[in-house]
């Protein structure tokens, strides 16, 4: 399986630790190699000045003409949005290649443990890659590809595909382990 790059477009530094547990947990749950993408550029036209969010479906546009090649996963600090929704942990080119997470509400006001924010963004950045490959949401609540509308509904899920969706990732061309 070719390399998924993991790309930072946030504002603030993530800190050294951050991205390095996502590669490793992308690369774990996925089967295939993760690489960091080192690059400053930053969606120019995604912020809503209206919303006070960024619009994923501008930053999912932008990625497909400036990222790398292969699978992207961009990670933001900034809250993201869909039109539908008042906020969205990420989004995903459904069969494509670029997907987004946010940390922007997987970390609460007064968290007692900052892992799990870590292991919120490694579930969401599963996830949203899984949508690349293909997958859709799961009816399994423990499965990674089932639907988080809340933090806590994050906190539920494995960091893992379910059989059926390791099935269906297997057939779609990843290595779900």
């Amino acid at each position: 399986m070719e390399a998924i790059h993991l790309w930072w477009i946030g504002e603030k530094d993530p800190g050294p630790r951050t991205l390095e547990h996502l590669r490793l947990h992308l690369g774990r749950a996925l089967g295939a190699p993760v690489r960091i993408w080192e690059d400053e550029a930053r969606p120019p036209d995604a912020y809503d000045e209206r919303r006070k969010q960024w619009a994923t479906s501008r930053i999912l546009a932008w990625m497909g003409r400036v990222g790398p090649p292969g699978k992207v996963l961009a990670v933001t600090d900034q809250d993201l949005f869909i039109p539908i929704l008042t906020f969205v942990f990420g989004e995903a080119q459904l069969d494509g290649r670029s997907a987004v997470v946010s940390t922007a509400r997987l970390g609460e006001p007064g968290l007692p443990d900052p892992r799990v924010a870590m292991e919120r963004l490694a579930k969401e950045g599963v996830h949203e890659l899984g949508h690349c490959f293909g997958l859709v949401h799961c009816d399994s609540p423990a499965c990674v590809m089932g639907r988080s509308p809340s933090a806590r509904d994050v906190d539920r899920k494995r960091g893992e595909f379910c059989s059926k969706c390791r099935d269906r990732l297997k057939r779609a061309g990843g290595e779900a382990r």
